[in-house]
């Protein structure tokens, strides 16, 4: 499971994080009531269902105003992605951290960007936000460009966001545009001043993301005409496997979103349920790639578009006929695909559903929801990262 944006961690844990804590704890709980604090899970079911109201009783009864859910964050940093204000006001009224980093050192501003809310991101902005971070981070501008909100990138660059900003791995933005074929922002970021020269750790760059996914457009216009020649006549094998991102369904998400609120209510059956549902659907979404023939040598650029609408367009390369008989991947690619094979065997989201069929099967219902949810997460964020 290639390591991929944080945005992608947001609900992820590790195998060892999920053992290390007794699971029953994490479910054993009685829906909080007004007067009482909450516990993590109860925290995030009700903020993420904008319940304003328990939040203010809470806050009132003593909780912390930086309280950490079970999943996203703080209660800002939940309104954040939820792009509830109100919710993120009350928060902050009482004293929360605008810039606050989760686990996963995300804050607010990163949320609300990744998940589209333009109104949120500049509240936040107007709070104190910071549009940058310092070092090597996963910055706001990056969780845009690459979930494709192009209004955020715009505005993130007129507030001073670094447009060649490093993620921990020394990605830029531009590389996330690139990979995911947002020629909109590659172009907007280009203007701002993005390079697209700037390796990252693993010796890659945003012109070898674009062609490695195919978005030439995006490649040509970072290399620049002259040299894009020389980069299309590279063999498609050249750039490695394409790595396609698949959003979580809508589905997906109401699916989980509804299974914590049976497991807080104490309703583990139907939590179960639920669980197994949403691993279903994303199980049915993963769309992996195969490779069934040899690399090719790229031999022009095919360019397409509509008579009557020119501004939608497609580009392609052109590729010469592979002879007949050509052996179908290296032996190192062979080699390559074994040793992801044997990774996928040891995958954590694999060992946690299969102790979770272990513990339902034996009547443990308690740990094997906690199990079900922690799957449920580890696979929401590998698809998402695809």
């Amino acid at each position: 499971m290639k390591k991929l944006p944080a945005c992608l961690c947001i609900l992820a844990t590790t195998l060892s994080t999920a053992l290390a804590n007794p699971l029953a704890n994490l479910f054993a709980t009685a829906p909080a009531s007004a007067t009482s604090l909450p516990d993590r899970v109860a925290f995030s079911v009700a903020i993420e269902r904008g319940d304003v109201a328990q939040a203010r009783a809470w806050l009132d009864t003593g909780l912390p105003p930086d309280f950490e859910g079970s999943l996203i964050g703080s209660g800002l940093m939940i309104g954040a992605w939820e792009g509830n204000i109100s919710m993120m006001a009350l928060f902050l009224s009482r004293g929360a951290d605008v810039n606050a980093v989760n686990a996963h050192g995300e804050t607010a501003l990163l949320h609300a960007s990744w998940k589209g809310h333009l109104d949120a991101v500049r509240w936040l902005i107007a709070q104190g936000a910071q549009p940058g971070r310092q070092g090597k981070a996963w910055s706001a501008l990056h969780y845009a460009a690459f979930a494709g909100h192009e209004a955020i990138v715009r505005y993130l660059l007129t507030q001073g966001a670094e447009v060649n900003a490093l993620s921990p791995n020394g990605s830029t933005p531009l590389m996330m545009a690139a990979r995911e074929g947002q020629a909109e922002i590659a172009t907007a970021l280009l203007k701002a001043g993005a390079q697209g020269g700037i390796n990252n750790d693993n010796g890659e760059n945003a012109v070898r993301w674009a062609m490695r996914n195919n978005n030439v457009i995006i490649a040509r216009e970072i290399a620049g005409s002259k040299n894009f020649a020389a980069i299309a006549a590279q063999p498609a094998g050249s750039w490695g496997q394409a790595i396609r991102s698949q959003p979580v369904s809508d589905s997906v998400d109401r699916l989980l979103q509804q299974a914590r609120k049976m497991a807080v209510a104490g309703q583990h059956d139907a939590a179960l349920k639920l669980y197994r549902d949403a691993l279903v659907t994303i199980h049915k979404a993963e769309k992996p790639v195969s490779r069934t023939t040899a690399p090719r040598t790229a031999t022009g650029l095919m360019i397409s578009a509509q008579r009557g609408n020119p501004a939608v367009q497609s580009a392609g390369l052109r590729y010469a006929t592979p002879r007949v008989g050509s052996a179908v991947g290296t032996a190192t690619e062979r080699i390559s695909n074994s040793t992801k094979e044997m990774n996928a065997a040891a995958d954590p989201a694999e060992e946690l559903l299969h102790r979770a069929r272990v513990l339902e099967a034996a009547g443990h219902r308690g740990e094997a929801l906690a199990a079900y949810r922690q799957a449920a997460a580890l696979m929401r964020g590998a698809q998402a990262a695809r």
